[in-house]
């Protein structure tokens, strides 16, 4: 009698999840952002979002048809996920060409040369940021004002170049402005509490865990304390000054949506705290010192390529070791 007993390979645990539910949440928590957004600058914001996601989603479609085998992996949502976060990363003003060049860039170079989802190293929506910014650093830093916009002070530049370039103080760009995206920025990047609804969301369908969002942020926050304190602030500013750097720029949008990929953040939850703590320090550096004035995308990007070095020496303990 043959043996019926067949013994695979661990995980054997059995999960409701699957990759299309998890990427359908994902695109579901950003749709808040996606229409403060477009009420923030207008029609446009739904068109570039659509061009960058059927772009994406074509690309993946063409690289897999003539020049990868397997099976087609558009119905998991991941080149959707891709496409959206990408037109996140870009202003409203950006020409349609610019986002076609992104998404290939996303899709064929960050993401099907490593073999699809799950075996990229880097995120493939910032590496498309990434390389726009560099090559095209007039169109991608060129942001229209809002429509209810308050700021006169700003003249199109997003709240954290105006203050690094002196044309306004942080403690000059209210909250109530970054919560709800009454400044110029990126499409993903202006409205605060729509960010932070989709978190919880998120939270709430188990897809991320808390543990390199908040870490990511209070490692920001502690950061430009430390250096507030250090020149000299008193009083509001204190506190001003890190509340200013979590809410402005892709500060969410980042630790939120983007250094919480699977693909890309470690595995374990020590190690995705050490990830996060690196990308919190990274990023300060970047906006306090560096030539850019925000600096969320290269400092996931910096620490997606140490991920492989965390997980080898960050482990959890083998099963049945004391």
């Amino acid at each position: 009698m043959a043996n019926k007993f067949i013994v695979s390979p661990a995980p054997h645990v059995q999960s409701a999840q699957s990759t299309a539910r998890i990427m359908r949440d994902v695109v579901i928590a950003l749709i808040p952002a996606l229409i403060v957004s477009t009420v923030v600058f207008g029609a446009n914001v739904l068109w570039i979002t659509a061009l960058s996601v059927f772009c994406c989603m074509l690309f993946e479609y063409l690289i897999q048809r003539f020049l990868c085998e397997g099976a087609n992996t558009l119905p998991n949502f991941s080149a959707v996920v891709t496409g959206v976060l990408l037109a996140f990363n870009l202003p409203a003003s950006i020409p349609w060409w610019i986002v076609v060049i992104g998404a290939f860039v996303a899709i064929a170079v960050a993401k099907m040369t490593f073999g699809g989802l799950g075996k990229n190293p880097f995120n493939p929506a910032l590496v498309g940021r990434v390389f726009l910014l560099i090559a095209y650093p007039v169109q991608m830093t060129s942001f229209p004002m809002p429509a209810n916009g308050s700021f006169d002070a700003l003249s199109g530049a997003t709240a954290l170049a105006a203050v690094k370039h002196k044309l306004a103080a942080a403690d000059a760009v209210g909250v109530q402005d970054l919560l709800l995206g009454n400044m110029p920025g990126s499409l993903g990047e202006v409205a605060a509490a729509a960010l932070l609804l989709g978190f919880v969301y998120l939270l709430w369908r188990k897809v991320i865990t808390w543990h390199i969002p908040v870490t990511i942020l209070a490692t920001m926050a502690v950061f430009a304390f430390v250096v507030a304190l250090s020149r000299g602030d008193e009083g509001a500013m204190l506190w001003q000054f890190p509340l200013f750097h979590v809410l402005a720029g892709g500060a969410l949008l980042g630790a939120i949506f983007m250094a919480t990929d699977y693909s890309t953040s470690p595995m374990t939850v020590k190690g995705g705290v050490i990830f996060a703590v690196g990308i919190g320090v990274i990023t300060m550096c970047i906006r306090l010192w560096g030539a850019y004035p925000e600096g969320m995308s290269f400092a996931i990007l910096v620490m997606n390529a140490v991920v492989p070095l965390i997980n080898k020496y960050v482990k959890p303990k083998r099963f049945g070791l004391k």
